[in-house]
């Protein structure tokens, strides 16, 4: 398996990266905060003209027709800035299935519309408030409805930018959209919330070096001592070995196999158990401070709980594991086999 990173997805990445870190700093996030806005719409509008909501749509609807590891790197680089609002969702994992689903829907031709969705993997719809239409679920068969032919009523998230809602419909205000390939959002939204967690866990890590470099006791920086060296180099080799299951993961998505799910399923529990990891690590080498409201850091560790229970628990994540080791063949000879090939 061949996953290295060309130089179209190297830009994609580093233009993410750079309109993120320009319109998504600390004061963003407190004004958003304080005013209470469900969207920055002057961000959304950068993030629609680089064409970010087009990386997954086929190219016949109007998109770029990119791959999933493509749109990988996108969210990670949304991780990294604690991105608030509803890139990865919408455009990674709910316009994908629109367009499969109906490709002559008017929403595919406006690239600034937010799509939410309603999947069975989760309890209630992240950021409905902010979409122009909603993808819901029922008996199976997929719907279509505009946000205002819905009710929505707010639940509590432990993450301030991730707004939770229970959808209450009718049938017969929505579209029918049919039978839609629930499995293949699933293992769209679990990978793209282990990318996000590849890049909460290096910007704790950073936040923390930074911090470490800075805040001097008994005469000399904290970052000389070793305790808090071992705290933050654990924390960064726990990122190191996730980012290849995750790459490997969104390499190999599109098989849609026993092992495609595992891969996608391990990705999901390292990466957002390295974003756990580097997030507690980032808020003990802060100190006191660390848990207060004032230091960043809090945000990437609740962002991180928030996505280790959405799109599968992981529980059920190790369940698809165990499925894999129980039922096909193990051993380094097979580590990048496909069951229909070595069965």
């Amino acid at each position: 398996m061949d996953f290295t990173l060309n130089d179209e997805q190297q830009m994609f990445a580093q233009t993410a990266r750079q309109l993120f870190a320009d319109t998504c700093t600390p004061d963003h996030w407190r004004r958003q905060m304080e005013s209470g806005a469900v969207l920055d719409a002057e961000r959304w509008a950068q993030i629609v003209e680089t064409g970010f909501p087009l990386v997954l749509l086929p190219e016949d609807a109007g998109g770029l027709g990119l791959g999933e590891l493509d749109f990988a790197l996108i969210a990670e680089a949304a991780g990294y800035n604690a991105l608030p609002d509803p890139l990865v969702e919408s455009a990674g994992i709910a316009l994908p299935l629109l367009a499969a689903a109906k490709p002559d829907s008017e929403l595919l031709c406006d690239p600034a519309a937010i799509i939410a969705i309603e999947h069975p993997a989760n309890p209630y719809v992240a950021d409905a408030e902010a979409a122009t239409a909603l993808v819901l679920h029922k008996d199976g068969q997929a719907y279509l409805a505009a946000r205002e032919d819905v009710t929505l009523t707010r639940k509590e998230s432990i993450d301030p930018f991730r707004r939770l809602y229970r959808v209450d419909w009718e049938v017969a205000k929505a579209q029918p959209l049919g039978a839609v390939d629930w499995d293949l959002t699933l293992e769209r939204g679990a990978l793209f919330a282990a990318a996000q967690g590849l890049g909460l866990a290096q910007r704790a890590v950073d936040l923390a070096v930074d911090y470490a470099k800075d805040r001097q006791q008994f005469g000399k920086p904290i970052g000389t001592y070793q305790a808090v060296k071992h705290h933050l180099a654990s924390a960064q080799v726990a990122i190191e070995f996730a980012r290849p299951v995750v790459l490997a993961a969104a390499a190999d998505i599109a098989h849609g196999d026993v092992q495609s799910r595992a891969r996608v399923s391990h990705a999901k529990i390292v990466a957002l158990e390295a974003a756990d990891h580097a997030a507690r690590a980032s808020i003990q080498v802060h100190g006191a401070m660390g848990y207060s409201w004032e230091v960043d850091v809090h945000l990437f560790l609740k962002r991180a709980l928030a996505l280790t229970n959405s799109w599968g628990t992981p529980y059920f994540h190790r369940q698809r594991i165990l499925h894999r080791i129980e039922t096909q063949p193990l051993g380094p000879d097979q580590t990048f086999a496909r069951e229909a090939e070595h069965a």
